[in-house]
């Protein structure tokens, strides 16, 4: 299998199911639809053996907290992993871990030797692997596919971990009930087994770098570094707050409200959660059709507004038929915003720091999904489960009013792909690539009725040099030379402004580009590399 993304049968454009007639990217798919299935399974299987270990509603809860945590603490570092490493090589090891960790549980479970603290313990090893995974994951979908079709490839995943949401307890619980909980867990084991087997046949084709790869440390530094100058992530991560928020409390409360409001059994609950995978799938093969007449942010918009609603009629409708209703439109909206938000994501980061873009993107997102729901019902515990449903839905409409003004569309057109890299500095002697810190100075030329807009353009060619590594920035205008400017930035090492220089993007280059064209003289403007002088 090649890593490249095949030319498929002719299709439609924008066809919601055009990602699966690239064979590699179908594949992949597929395993994940059947480790989905797998995972979901061994939730309602853990949940299961320790109300039978252990009664106890701490331990019971301590179970999903166990799965959890990982995703809190290994996000973040798993970004930079997987920007570091070959990610199908990391991937592959990975899923390896997790075979072995659910196939020792389910072993363990049936010869009837798993403790509560055990069963704790594994648990929270399985949520290690699946928050080590994650972005790496996400990372190598713009790898498969071309970019017309990221929106239905991420559209295509969001479906397959809804459906198999709603089908994957169901299939736990009669499991579970003829042979038990550890039978279960080997069929997990067994699910990542699809997995491993795409990923050793695929054949990555990720560019390697000349330069040495950079430390951990500084991958997480330079990836944070990152986050923070980027325009795009900073919008995509305020305008999902509001979504996050107000999703988290129709999810936390639907149980409660089927078996407090409504009286009713497990059966209904399921019907419901099932409503709200169902709607998922139906908006998600429509979603790329919709994607073509429509914005990223009016998509954004009605996907919130949608969760509101719902919201609105968990807490005040009793009529099944109705919030079953509600419940669709839940789920449709839902996917519609966050695939969204995610393929927005996708476009705006370059290959050398997705998968550290997206570990941020993701640790929002179960950040305050996690952090939401207790927060909703702590309210609703001096309140009412109505109130605090309705203060999340206002909560959801004041976040769309007041981020409204920062648009998505615009970075839905970005090109991240790299330019023709910068040529690297001609020295005398060679410089050991761990030597530094680098003080670059740049000078120019400037005409005095072009100022402003060289400052102008300068202010942009600020945010790459410090997403793409540097440590400071600085610009000056020669106090006796007033059309003399020095751009100065401070690179970590050798090294790290090597990396600069294949960095670069076409978006990049066309910024920098215009400061150059600013710069009047017969020559280019000059550079100066000035170093830390060596200790004895």
């Amino acid at each position: 299998m090649s890593a490249t993304p095949e030319t498929p049968p002719a299709s439609p454009a924008g066809s919601a199911l055009a990602p699966l007639r690239r064979p590699v990217f179908r594949a992949l798919w597929l395993a994940l639809v059947v480790s989905s299935l797998g995972s979901w399974m061994h939730d309602v299987g853990a949940a299961w053996l320790m109300t039978t270990l252990a009664p106890e509603p701490v331990m019971v809860a301590l179970v999903q907290a166990a799965a959890l945590l990982p995703l809190f603490l290994l996000t973040l570092p798993a970004g930079a992993l997987a920007d570091l490493l070959d990610r199908r090589r990391y991937l592959i090891a990975i899923q390896i871990w997790l075979i072995v960790v659910a196939g020792s549980l389910g072993i363990m479970t049936l010869v009837g030797i798993t403790s509560a603290w055990l069963l704790l313990l594994l648990t929270f090893a399985m949520g290690c692997g699946v928050a080590l995974m994650m972005p790496a994951f996400s990372a190598l979908i713009p790898d498969l596919v071309p970019r017309e079709e990221l929106m239905a490839a991420v559209t295509l995943n969001s479906m397959a971990f809804n459906a198999t949401r709603a089908l994957g307890p169901a299939i736990a619980g009669g499991i579970v009930a003829l042979a038990g909980p550890g039978i279960v867990f080997v069929i997990n084991a067994l699910s990542f087994l699809a997995v491993v087997w795409v990923l050793w046949m695929w054949r990555s084709q990720q560019p390697a770098s000349n330069l040495p790869a950079e430390r951990f440390s500084a991958a997480m530094r330079t990836g944070l570094r990152y986050v923070r100058q980027s325009a795009a992530l900073r919008v995509i991560l305020l305008r999902g707050v509001a979504l996050f928020v107000s999703m988290s409390a129709p999810l936390a409360f639907l149980p409660l409200v089927v078996r407090t409001e409504l009286a009713a059994d497990a059966d209904t609950y399921g019907l419901l959660l099932g409503c709200v995978g169902a709607g998922a799938v139906l908006a998600g093969t429509q979603l790329a059709r919709v994607r073509r007449s429509m914005s990223s942010d009016t998509l954004l918009l009605l996907g919130t507004l949608g969760v509101v609603l719902a919201s609105l009629a968990l807490a005040w409708v009793r009529n099944l038929p109705l919030l079953a209703l509600a419940m669709l439109l839940l789920g449709a909206s839902w996917i519609s915003a966050q695939s969204t938000l995610q393929v927005i994501t996708q476009l705006s980061l370059p290959a050398w720091v997705r998968a550290r873009g997206l570990a941020v993107f993701i640790a929002t997102f179960m950040g305050v999904m996690a952090l939401g729901a207790p927060a909703w019902g702590w309210l609703a515990s001096f309140t009412s489960i109505q109130f605090a449903l309705t203060a999340a839905a206002v909560t959801g409409t004041l976040g769309v009013a007041l981020t409204r003004h920062l648009h998505l569309e615009r970075f839905a057109h970005s090109d991240p792909t790299p330019a023709e890299p910068l040529p690297e500095p001609r020295l005398p002697t060679p410089v050991p690539g761990d030597r530094g810190p680098v003080l670059v100075n740049i000078e120019y030329r400037i005409d005095p009725d072009d100022i402003e807009g060289f400052m102008a353009t300068m202010q942009q060619v600020r945010r790459i040099r410090l997403r793409n590594g540097s440590m400071a920035w600085g610009v000056f205008q020669d106090s006796r030379d007033a059309g003399r400017f020095v751009e100065t930035f401070l690179d970590e090492s050798w090294n790290s402004h090597l990396r600069q220089h294949y960095r670069v993007t076409r978006d990049d280059r066309r910024v920098i580009d215009m400061a150059v064209a600013y710069h009047r003289g017969s020559e280019p403007p000059r550079i100066w590399h000035l170093l830390a002088p060596e200790r004895a």
